[in-house]
């Protein structure tokens, strides 16, 4: 799959004094860093701000990678690093999406400006609307910034407010609008650019939890329909998981772990990133995609896959087929199919009243089976990664 996004050891710091005494604390502070003296002392003794060091990432293109860390962590400065709105230090974060490969931290601004027109779009923490603009005309900011004409702009704005829901409120006044109808039109102005990279800086975090779970729904369904890559800041764990198909940690300016969110859930590599997961209910954040051992992984005997230990379930399916023929002790049986983004918690239910194995099914096809010992599997890891 193409490269959407990478960072490749990037530093950023910031100096707090000007002029050539900067720089110079600049530069000495990358050689201390290389000498490995603690970035703590670093920054005290520097006259700067280690804001980011060392970080590398790779985002590929059509998927949803989430920064996840503490406030100062480091998260919302690389993020911004990717559209230039942070300086690099040191490092190149390459921008594949949308066109050929550019060094976003070493491009002219004439580059630079055209990639934040055309490949680019950013998502803040408040929608930072105009109030004096319509909705439609708040959404086809963009494009009006980068001289798209008036029927294209129209037509447009319409597609990107029909995503939303709020195709009846083009012509409204943004304070007509709830902070959440608010965050749609924040959505709606950056997937109306069609830049292919989407940056998102804790956009619900000021939110009811109510929309805010509403609104990570649209905008899953949105990512999906639209193939467009993310990159999304957050520092809530129920929002990463499920949101993210891969999840990266930082702390102190660094990724310290990255990984699918079943990785840092059941696998935490740090005891910082096992104490962003202790508070977590396994069975509300853990998911049948999570939980499910994978068809392709399913021991094999006869043209059949082996549904449990015992062999007892037998799957069958068909080339070109997505249904399932499921037999025991060779009667043919109708087993229960859930989403991948089931929670662990109704995945116990299900299993618990039907007695059989669970089917998971992703876009109408198998894709796993979650049986009681998956389950147990599951919580037990997620027991041992939070101790």
């Amino acid at each position: 799959m193409s490269t959407a996004l990478e960072f490749r050891d990037v530093d950023v710091i910031y100096p707090r004094g000007i002029g050539r005494a900067a720089a110079t604390a600049v530069q000495k502070a990358l050689t201390r860093l290389d000498a490995g003296d603690e970035p703590a002392a670093i920054s005290a003794e520097e006259a700067v701000t280690i804001a980011v060091r060392a970080a590398s990432l790779h985002l590929a293109e059509g998927e949803i990678c989430v920064l996840m860390g503490l406030s100062g962590s480091g998260k919302s400065t690389l993020l911004r690093a990717a559209n230039g709105l942070a300086p690099v230090t040191r490092g190149s974060v390459r921008l594949g999406a949308g066109g050929p490969t550019l060094d976003v931290a070493g491009c002219d601004a004439a580059t630079l400006a055209a990639a934040r027109r055309h490949r680019v779009s950013m998502v803040f923490q408040h929608a930072a609307l105009l109030p004096w603009r319509t909705v439609e005309e708040n959404v086809g900011l963009g494009l009006q910034l980068r001289g798209d004409s008036p029927a294209d702009r129209e037509r447009i704005v319409a597609q990107a407010l029909q995503w939303v829901g709020l195709a009846d409120w083009a012509k409204r006044s943004i304070d007509e609008l709830s902070g959440g109808m608010q965050q749609r039109v924040g959505l709606a102005r950056a997937f109306a650019t069609q830049a292919p990279l989407l940056l998102m800086d804790e956009p619900f975090s000021a939110l009811d939890p109510l929309i805010r779970s509403r609104l990570q729904e649209e905008l899953r369904a949105l990512q999906q329909r639209a193939r467009k890559t993310l990159l999304f800041v957050s520092h809530d764990l129920d929002e990463a998981l499920r949101l993210g198909d891969r999840i990266a940690i930082m702390e102190g300016g660094q990724i310290v772990q990255t990984g699918t969110p079943q990785d840092i859930v059941l696998r935490p590599a740090t005891a910082r990133v096992a104490e962003f997961v202790q508070h977590m209910n396994p069975l509300t954040a853990l998911t049948a995609a999570m939980v499910m051992r994978p068809l392709a992984e399913l021991p094999q005997s006869d043209g059949y896959r082996l549904l449990d230990d015992a062999g007892l379930y037998r799957l069958r399916i068909d080339d070109d087929s997505p249904v399932a023929q499921v037999t025991r002790d060779e009667r043919r049986l109708q087993l229960e199919q859930v989403h991948g983004s089931v929670s662990l918690r109704e995945l116990v239910r299900l299993r618990q009243s039907s007695g059989h194995p669970l089917l998971v099914s992703e876009a109408g096809r198998v894709v796993g089976v979650c049986d009681g010992a998956d389950i147990l599997r599951a919580l037990g890891q997620a027991g041992a990664g939070v101790r």
